[in-house]
């Protein structure tokens, strides 16, 4: 049996970043979310979101990819949210997402930035933020 330990910090928004997270959604969202890793064997150390975008540390799985991980969390719930009418509007994920390697040591520093992404956000927008990433990791359009 392997044994890995491969933390990744990633962020997804919704759909042409529009605001359609609300009060009442959230809990549910990010409940499901987790419930639904979990079951496909997929933990989620700490997670939260705002109204456009999500944070999630989660362990890469020793058998799937990066993006598998995000099309199995992303996909289920999306689909989840609109079969069950759980939003006005047709819920969907932008296709892009940003994932980063975190180190045993920056997790607990990365997971207080998750759970007070509310308080994040009153001074910085999620553009603001976004950019901020790709600068600071290199990403670079291909």
């Amino acid at each position: 049996m392997p044994y890995t330990k491969i933390w990744i910090h990633s962020i997804w928004s919704t759909k042409n970043r529009v605001k359609i997270i609300n009060k009442s959604l959230k809990p549910i969202l990010l409940q499901h979310i987790k419930e639904n890793a979990k079951s496909k064997e997929i933990y989620i150390d700490t997670i939260n979101c705002v109204e456009e975008h999500v944070h999630a540390v989660i362990s890469l799985p020793n058998d799937l990819s990066v993006s598998k991980v995000m099309m199995l969390i992303k996909g289920e719930s999306s689909y989840w949210v609109n079969s069950e009418g759980l939003s006005m509007y047709k819920f969907e994920w932008q296709d892009e997402y940003i994932s980063i390697s975190v180190s045993e040591s920056i997790l607990p520093k990365v997971r207080e930035y998750i759970k007070n992404q509310e308080e994040h956000h009153r001074m910085k927008t999620f553009d603001e933020e976004y950019k901020e990433f790709i600068l600071k990791y290199g990403f670079t359009k291909h």
